[in-house]
């Protein structure tokens, strides 16, 4: 009866412990982990990665449909950053992407949606606040075909 009871108590505590986890994707749980200075290093190390890969992909297989796809989907949102990064600094960006993980809706959401909103939020000038969170939500819940 003890076994029983100690059997029962333990898979109460495990479901209990499984409905108390959040469902964060790894990489929003490595992201929350890093300092500022680490964070740093992981955007620019992905923002030349998206470079990297693209420059790859047009050396290996041309300019063709799967070149065009990755550039539309990653590569030109990795530029459009790089490009920002000569005016405003990486630590805005770093504080935006907190910002976008912040929210529980975008906890499983992959890093390149979190860039999106980043980038977003740099181009939010002379908006009132409103107008800002409204293109924002526009923004991440826009899905390209």
């Amino acid at each position: 009866m003890k076994s029983f009871f100690v059997s029962v108590l333990s898979v109460l505590s495990f479901v209990t412990f499984l409905h108390g986890q959040k469902d964060y994707s790894p990489i929003v749980l490595y992201w929350k982990t890093l300092e500022p200075t680490e964070k740093e290093l992981y955007l620019f190390s992905y923002l030349t990665q998206m470079y990297d890969t693209h420059t790859s992909l047009i050396k290996e297989t041309g300019r063709g449909d799967l070149t065009k796809w990755y550039y539309e989907n990653r590569a030109e949102l990795a530029y459009n950053v790089l490009d920002l990064l000569q005016e405003k600094e990486i630590s805005k960006f770093i504080e935006w992407i907190d910002d976008f993980y912040s929210q529980d809706e975008f906890k499983e959401q992959p890093f390149h949606e979190a860039l999106r909103y980043a980038y977003a939020r740099s181009q939010a000038k002379g908006q009132t606040l409103f107008e800002q969170y409204e293109s924002l939500f526009e923004k991440t819940e826009s899905k390209p075909d």
